[in-house]
């Protein structure tokens, strides 16, 4: 009974069991485990001094996230193995914190969109964050000052999907005191673009 016993724990029933008497052979540490690579650090390094072409680089990735780096090197006038480098290291010093596509939300089947003010807890803007970012539909989120503390963007499929979310997700947030809604009737991408020489400048 006992061997049947030990077989559904999985051990072996034809292994003995340790001695409790102590080892005479000197006690090893384990290693600990190698650190986790460096996209995964919670801070970047410092970021390094930017020059005209890293700033060339930027607005071309901005303005076409997909341009391939021989069209970004033929652009900004160095060889694919500098714009590589200096891509990557944009990307290590968290210059450049990701690549996306601008989306036209109307038209991606989201018609109703709003900014929200809210006004929170002291002191609580860390854990309200995090129940926001989890919202359907938030795309922005920044701590101002003035007469509200936190102003969310939100786009939803409609008007009533944007009030279950204000009076059922937000405003059962306990940290949360009070909420605006601000309608969007139309909104316009200020995206860089080639007749704005002067972005990032």
């Amino acid at each position: 009974m006992a061997a049947e016993q030990m077989a559904e724990r999985g051990e072996d029933p034809g292994r003995t069991a340790p001695s409790a008497t102590p080892s005479t052979a000197p006690a090893t540490t384990p290693s600990a485990p190698p650190p986790p690579p460096g996209p995964a650090s919670p801070t970047p390094p410092p970021a390094r001094p930017l020059d005209a072409i890293d700033r060339d680089i930027l607005r071309i990735l901005q303005t076409d996230g997909r341009a391939s780096i021989r069209s970004v090197a033929e652009r900004v006038h160095v060889s694919r193995a500098n714009a590589y480098a200096r891509i990557n290291r944009l990307v290590e010093d968290g210059v450049i914190r990701g690549f996306g596509a601008r989306v036209d939300h109307e038209r991606a089947g989201q018609g109703a969109s709003a900014y929200i003010t809210l006004k929170i807890v002291q002191n609580s803007w860390r854990t309200v964050r995090e129940q926001l970012q989890a919202l359907p539909g938030a795309t922005h989120i920044a701590l101002v000052s003035g007469d509200f503390d936190v102003l969310l963007l939100v786009h939803t499929p409609d008007n009533r999907a944007l009030r279950e979310l204000v009076l059922t997700r937000i405003q059962s947030i306990p940290e949360v005191l009070s909420t605006r809604t601000l309608l969007v009737f139309e909104e316009t991408d200020l995206g860089p673009r080639p007749d704005r020489p002067a972005e990032l400048a």
